[in-house]
């Protein structure tokens, strides 16, 4: 009789997780890096709240969300940034031709604007996060020979540019993740989340609609230019 492996039967359910387009959109939506309600879900889902809430019982009792409830409302948010980076992973394997069609003028203005410029979690991606990270890479502030991994200038960059890097538990200073609209690698890690933060924070990146769209305001460009370079068309 074979024995089963069991690493092999875990692995089986984790992808059994991700084998339902309900449940694939709620994790995608969750890629915004913000706790999101049921009936928010289920709106944005297209399925009615019942249905929506025993898709979200299997994510959580699979480890990829976390739950929190306050009063009368139950929140969910990715579990951690590991499952952040698989979900966005797993997203980049899909080819572009077989993406769906937008439907209506709504969708089409929707899937240009998260190409533009958006939230993968926690760091910037896009043409946005593409143009950010090539900016880095060649002020020799970020390398990418090896594996991503900031410079000494780079560290100086971010310490003059007052955007704290806090190195706390295992997460890498720096990441490359594979932009799943420009198929290039963006800057994830600590450093990525922490540029993000930051643009955020002081209006260099404004949020727009209901998902993980950003866009870049005014002064956002004059900053970019002025620290890293980078020219304002190729952030529009």
């Amino acid at each position: 009789m074979t024995t089963r492996d069991p690493q092999a039967t875990a692995l089986a359910r984790l992808a059994a997780l991700f084998a339902d387009e309900t449940r694939a959109a709620c994790l995608l939506a969750l890629l915004d890096g913000r706790a999101w309600t049921a009936s928010e879900l289920a709106r944005h889902a297209g399925v009615a709240a019942s249905t929506l809430s025993e898709h979200l019982g299997r994510l959580v009792a699979g480890g990829l969300l976390a739950e929190e409830r306050q009063g009368r409302h139950r929140y969910v948010r990715l579990a951690d940034t590991r499952v952040a980076q698989l979900v966005e992973d797993l997203a980049a394997q899909v080819s572009p031709g077989t993406a769906v069609r937008p439907r209506n003028l709504r969708e089409s203005t929707a899937g240009s604007a998260m190409a533009r410029g958006r939230t993968c979690y926690d760091h910037l991606a896009g043409r946005l996060g593409i143009a950010v990270t090539d900016a880095l890479t060649a002020r020799g502030l970020l390398e990418q020979e090896t594996g991503f991994a900031l410079t000494d200038a780079g560290l100086a960059w971010f310490a003059s540019a007052g955007i704290g890097l806090e190195r706390r538990g295992r997460r890498p200073l720096a990441r490359a993740c594979l932009d799943w609209t420009e198929r290039r690698p963006h800057l994830a890690g600590v450093a990525g989340a922490a540029l993000c933060r930051h643009a955020l924070d002081t209006g260099w990146c404004v949020r727009i609609g209901s998902e993980r769209a950003v866009k870049v305001t005014a002064a956002g460009e004059r900053a970019l230019w002025d620290l890293l370079g980078v020219e304002a068309v190729a952030l529009r």
